[in-house]
């Protein structure tokens, strides 16, 4: 299977894993110039934006760890555009989560940062 096909996959197996846990997912694989969100979803009355980190092996380190400052700050950016692109309010409640996923299966952090 080639990257894109394993990371569709590990994407898909967080939907179902964050739809069980009570998320209403709102849109897949959001892109705009800024870059990308993985998953925009409510709950608990937040917005979120999710980034989804899928490893097969611990061999360099965990899912999560791939979620830098940097890569959090590119995210906060293109929810800011997706924010405007869509309307919504300034004051309306956000959270940024991140979904790790390897063989031991899935880590959920929510506002991770």
């Amino acid at each position: 299977m080639n990257r894109r096909t394993v990371g569709n996959e590990a994407e898909e197996a967080v939907v179902r894993f964050l739809r069980e846990r009570g998320y209403r997912i709102l849109e897949r694989n959001y892109r705009c110039r800024l870059g990308e969100i993985d998953i925009v979803a409510e709950d608990g009355g937040y917005l979120v934006f999710a980034e989804v980190k899928y490893r097969r092996t611990g061999d360099f380190g965990l899912p999560e760890e791939a979620v830098d400052a940097r890569k959090a700050q590119r995210i906060r950016n293109t929810a800011l555009w997706y924010m405007k692109e869509h309307r919504l309010a300034p004051d309306t409640a956000i959270r940024f989560d991140v979904a790790a996923m390897d063989a031991d299966g899935i880590r959920l952090y929510p506002a991770a940062f």
